[in-house]
Order: C-alpha cells, then sequence, then structure tokens
C-alpha cells in the first residue's frame, strides 16, 4: 500500500488531502507539530513532527512514498517558508519520497497574464512572489541532481472544506447572514478560484499515476475562473434567495497598512483582486485523465455547508 505523509494536517489543505488519500485506500500519516490527531481525520496515523527542525521531520516521515508539503506559514510572516522548505527537501531527500507541493499565482507578479499556462514565465513582483519562485526553483535543482522529485500542482484561491481563513470565508461569505454578497475586487474581473476537494482529488490522481510523471512536474489545476458577478449568482442560488452587493473598503486596508502586518501584506498582494487572470493546463489532463471540476453552484453550496452557513438539505437541492 502506498503511505503518503501529510505535513500541516490540521491546516485546511491538509485535512482535504488527508481525506481524500484515506477514502481512496492510501496508507496516510497526518503529521502535526503536536502529534495529535485533527477531528474527523480518523483512520490516519497520527504522527508528531517539527517542520523546523530537520531531523524530527525526516523521523516523522520515514517509511513514507509521498510527502505532502501542506504546511501553512502565518500569512504576515513568511520568515520561515524557506527554512521549512529545505528541511521537507532534506527529509524526502533521506527517506527516498516524492514531495508534492502546492503551487500559487503568486510567482507571476503584476501585472498578472489573463492566462496563466504551465510554461509561463515567472516574474514576481512581491516578496511573497519572490519567496515563492525562489522555492520551485530549488526545487528544480533538487530534481535536476537526482535528489528529489517533485510535483506541483499550482491552484488559485481556495473555497470549499473545513477551517477558515481564505477570501471565501473572510470576504465573500462574510455578510451571508445579513443579506449581503461581498465582493474583494472589481465585480466584471475574472478571478480564480479552486474548490478544494477538487484540488484534493488532483493529488490523488496524481499519486495514482506517479509512473507517468517526471523528476520535476509544474502542473496547473484550472478551477473556477469567475467574476464577482457570477459567484454571486452562484451563492444566490446556493441559499436561495438574492443578495445585496458590497466591496471590500480596500481604501481602509491601505490607510492601515502602516500599523498591520496582515493589512499591509494584503495590501502587498491586491494585484490578485485587481488584475484578471486564469489558470490553463496542458499537461494534467494527459497524465491524470479526467481533470477533478465541480460544477459551480454545487461547489459553492458545498463551500457554504463546510461554512455551516447552508443545511446538508440544501446542498442536495443545488447539486
Amino acid at each position: 500500500m502506498t503511505s503518503i505523509a501529510v505535513l500541516g494536517a490540521k491546516g485546511r489543505l491538509g485535512r482535504a488531502a488527508t481525506k481524500a488519500f484515506l477514502a481512496s485506500g492510501y496508507d496516510v500519516r497526518a503529521v502535526t507539530r503536536t502529534g495529535e490527531l485533527p477531528a474527523g481525520l480518523e483512520g490516519a496515523t497520527a504522527i508528531a513532527g517539527n517542520a523546523l527542525d530537520k531531523t524530527s521531520l525526516i523521523d516523522a516521515t520515514k517509511g513514507a512514498d509521498i510527502v505532502l508539503h501542506a504546511l501553512n506559514p502565518v500569512y504576515s510572516d513568511w520568515s520561515t517558508v524557506l527554512p521549512m522548505a529545505r528541511n521537507v527537501l532534506a527529509a524526502c531527500r533521506a527517506n527516498g519520497a516524492v514531495q508534492f507541493f502546492p503551487g500559487t499565482v503568486y510567482n507571476y507578479g503584476s501585472p498578472l497574464p489573463a492566462v496563466i499556462a504551465e510554461d509561463t514565465p515567472q516574474r514576481p513582483t512581491t516578496e511573497k512572489g519572490r519567496i515563492r519562485a525562489e522555492l520551485e526553483q530549488m526545487f528544480r535543482r533538487e530534481a535536476d541532481a537526482g535528489n528529489v522529485r517533485t510535483v506541483l500542482l499550482r491552484a488559485g484561491d481556495f473555497f470549499g472544506g473545513t477551517g477558515t481563513g481564505s477570501w471565501f470565508d473572510l470576504v465573500t461569505a462574510s455578510k451571508l447572514g445579513k443579506g449581503v454578497y461581498t465582493a474583494a475586487g472589481p465585480v466584471d474581473l475574472v478571478h480564480e478560484w479552486t474548490y478544494l476537494p477538487d484540488y484534493a482529488a488532483a493529488f490523488v490522481a496524481l499519486a495514482d499515476n506517479l509512473h507517468g510523471l517526471e523528476a520535476h512536474e509544474s502542473l496547473h489545476l484550472p478551477g473556477h475562473a469567475v467574476t464577482e458577478l457570477q459567484m454571486k449568482v452562484a451563492v444566490e442560488a446556493a441559499v436561495g434567495r438574492p443578495l445585496r452587493m458590497a466591496s471590500m473598503p480596500w481604501w481602509v486596508l491601505r490607510a492601515g497598512s502602516p500599523f498591520s502586518a496582515m493589512w499591509r501584506e494584503l495590501v502587498a498582494m491586491s494585484c490578485l483582486r485587481f488584475e484578471p487572470h486564469r489558470l490553463a493546463s496542458a499537461r494534467l489532463g494527459s497524465v491524470i485523465g479526467t481533470v477533478p471540476h465541480t460544477p459551480l453552484e454545487r461547489a459553492v453550496a458545498g463551500a457554504l455547508h463546510d461554512l455551516e452557513a447552508l443545511p446538508a438539505h440544501a446542498v442536495r437541492q443545488v447539486a
């Protein structure tokens, strides 16, 4: 049985991936700093591992065929990102494991390409983008040297899954109880969204098809490239009533950014909300076959149910 160690199993992606791999019959090790098994992940083996301690991480991933790097640094402080990535590579190298890694669109800078393909050049213009580009260059060097195979799967903004912290949770759906849909940017601008269960399913499909993958892969998962107006229609279909449109007060964040690290980082990455972009893939389907893609209305209903903003019977009605 193929074994996968999920690093950051308490996080949003970690939880979704653990559930998906368990459902597909994998031996799953849920690696967290405390070694406690997060609720809802019964069937996984709980293992303690500290991503900032190389020896600890090597021990935690021993025997794993695949290591999913789902570690989630604090958004306002990415000082640990590169050290953790080096330790994950060291653990994969020591144990002969393949690294799975979630990619972002941060690497492409501003202005964002309207269509981001797998061969689109990366020209980061922000600190987060430069860190992400450096990570990917490091992965490529390790693969080219025959040290660690890496399969990177790039996605857009998450929605769906348990936990909070995404734009969908914190902005889009934040005032639904008051009958308000909140747009994070211009309402007619195309933005790339990724339904997290689809993303987790794509990682499982990649694990199922490791034999068809190169030593280094940088793949894209096209999700839902939609405008705020289109997303609002889907949310209205899920909640069963029309919603008023409101806009995120970016001027407040800009004014307050000198005094708040989180606001400063959000403003630095605001191009994601003000520049149209979508992901395209020329390779993913040829590797895994059918690319996971839940229809938008059904995905939105599922995401709202995960947020406990929509009852289960409403999800079934939309589906």
